[in-house]
């Protein structure tokens, strides 16, 4: 059920956005983009006439009050990119909220303070979730980045509104995104796992196995499957107990007919530092000293011919430790990459922390098809876990 099924005309509409959002030390928002991201939603429910009731949380006050994590720090940041002025409420729930809730007219805007203020939010609390129901007519749930939290206001709350509950805009393209990948995807579909850890993408690989044709592997994880084919790493990250995992990994994905591509030159520095010495070795015969920190030239040429010839990419995780200059060109090789087929008509979703850091740093959010907003929920979703901010609204 998406917002364009309802109409908000003279209705108080209860908001689950995601605003944790970081703040420097004069409590200035550095990026916007997760506050920009909920604007189309709340835009709608104004424009029908109807009002909004925003509710989030802002970092980990493990349930009880911090100035230094109040919303109000955000609210200003808010108003200037709603176009709206945006009134907050002291508190979530009791009278300070009821009194600014009752007192909200059609077209406006309140914020409540930090969800995560309460110990209740993140237990999951059915009493609480029950008073942040009454703040609204429907419940509309835009917080992706939260939805694989079975917190009170994520989920709890839904049950509150059997037959007046959404997803906003934002929560419903990323769901798009992710079954264009895993469901409906043109062919051939490429995922590019890259990171540090094998353990770490364990799950996500096998469940998404069924669903590829290629699986491009870089980054420190490399190494893992490097050694487990007897290959020499140097000092170069690896997991050596789960050298097993990883030759499990390639049986199944021949098994079922994927095409995995495992890097064959690195660039290796003879220490974890931007101005190491580095030069370009062999995977497989990197020299004791030394460690792999980014993709080497003819590897990256073979990825480029991988990720051209593919009409639907998923892309988490860099390929090299981009955070250090010169050993970044890996990652935006492969940015470029994925930016060139998706302008000849791929459809390319990027995400996970760490390289949906690297495609706003190096100017590729805007030359995919889709970047997501939510880490822990992204990586889940594409585990094949149902999340229980989603299940809720689908009544699942």
């Amino acid at each position: 059920m998406t917002i364009d099924k309802f109409d908000f005309k003279d209705k108080k509409a209860l908001v689950r956005v995601d605003f944790n959002v970081p703040l420097n030390e004069d409590f200035q928002v550095t990026d916007t983009n997760r506050i920009e991201a909920a604007k189309p939603t709340i835009i709608k429910i104004l424009e029908d006439g109807g009002s909004a009731v925003l509710m989030s949380h802002l970092g980990r006050p493990k349930g009880s009050p911090n100035p230094d994590l109040s919303l109000s720090h955000i609210v200003d940041t808010v108003s200037d990119i709603i176009g709206v002025e945006v009134k907050f409420a002291s508190d979530c729930i009791g009278d300070s909220a009821a009194a600014e809730v009752e007192a909200l007219q059609s077209g406006e805007i309140l914020l409540l303070e930090n969800l995560r203020f309460h110990g209740e939010e993140e237990a999951g609390d059915r009493e609480f979730a029950r008073k942040l129901s009454q703040w609204g007519d429907i419940y509309v749930n835009d917080a992706f980045g939260t939805a694989h939290r079975p917190h009170a206001s994520t989920t709890v709350v839904a049950e509150f509104f059997p037959e007046k509950k959404c997803f906003g805009y934002l929560l419903a393209r990323e769901i798009e995104a992710i079954d264009k990948v895993m469901e409906t995807g043109e062919k051939p579909v490429t995922a590019i796992l890259g990171g540090a850890k094998v353990s770490s993408k364990i799950t996500i690989i096998e469940n998404i196995l069924d669903k590829i044709d290629h699986l491009i592997i870089g980054g420190g994880m490399t190494y893992t499957f490097v050694k487990a084919r007897g290959g020499s790493v140097g000092d170069s990250i690896c997991e050596p107990d789960k050298t097993d995992l990883a030759l499990s990994i390639l049986e199944k994905a021949k098994a079922k007919g994927v095409a995995v591509h495992l890097p064959v030159d690195v660039v290796a520095a003879d220490a974890f530092d931007n101005d190491a010495e580095s030069r370009i070795m062999a995977v497989d015969a990197i020299e004791d000293g030394w460690q792999g920190l980014d993709a080497g030239p003819e590897t990256l040429e073979r990825f480029r011919k991988v990720i051209l010839e593919s009409r639907t990419i998923l892309w988490n995780g860099p390929v090299g430790v981009f955070e250090m200059p010169n050993f970044a060109k890996g990652t935006i090789a492969v940015g470029n990459y994925v930016a060139e087929a998706t302008r000849n008509g791929a459809f390319s979703l990027v995400g996970g922390g760490d390289s949906v850091a690297a495609v706003k740093q190096f100017g590729f959010d805007e030359k995919v098809s889709y970047v997501s907003t939510g880490g822990g929920a992204m990586l889940e979703s594409l585990e094949g876990r149902t999340l229980p901010g989603i299940a809720a609204i689908r009544g699942s």
